[in-house]
């Protein structure tokens, strides 16, 4: 099959969507271990993990770190609205946002605001210093609002394949 074709959850069947939901679970999971899973050989588990990584489907693997283990206490959810919106601005604002650390998600978004961050610092204190040294310095921010997390109800990586 080329690279160039894509896939979907509509092309994956259900030895892939089974294969990919214990891959989320946990991707250090052995060939061997996946295919005792599938009721499979190694061999086709192998080339069934290669052609996802290969067409995108499977973009990478992460370790998850427990943010409070490594003194990250703070989740805000950052709305920025911008002064213009010319494909310029766009491009330049999502570039500046992209090298910040403590972004760890921009979603450019419809509605009163123009994008949503989710921002991860120390405290409060880092992230008054965030928002004042750091997003206050990208130009073309207009107003922003902040939200921030008291506690995490469900927070998870896996991506429900039906």
């Amino acid at each position: 099959m080329p690279v160039s074709e894509k896939y979907s959850s509509n092309t994956l069947d259900s030895t892939d969507k089974q294969l990919l939901k214990l891959l989320q679970q946990n991707a250090k999971m052995t060939t061997k271990q996946l295919a005792h899973h599938l009721n499979l050989s190694t061999t086709p588990v192998f080339e069934r993990i290669k052609r996802l990584e290969r067409t995108g489907i499977i973009e990478k693997y992460v370790a998850i770190i427990n943010k409070e283990k490594v003194g990250k206490e703070l989740v805000a959810f950052c709305n920025v609205s911008l002064k213009h919106h010319s494909h310029d601005v766009i491009k330049e604002f999502e570039s500046e946002i992209a090298k910040l650390p403590e972004v760890i998600e921009c979603h450019h978004i419809a509605g009163m605001f123009d994008y949503t961050l989710k921002v991860i610092t120390q405290n409060m204190d880092t992230y008054h210093n965030f928002i004042y040294n750091k997003l206050a310095s990208v130009d073309h921010v207009g107003n922003v609002q902040s939200s921030f997390v008291m506690k995490e109800i469900k927070s998870g990586t896996e991506l429900y394949l039906d």
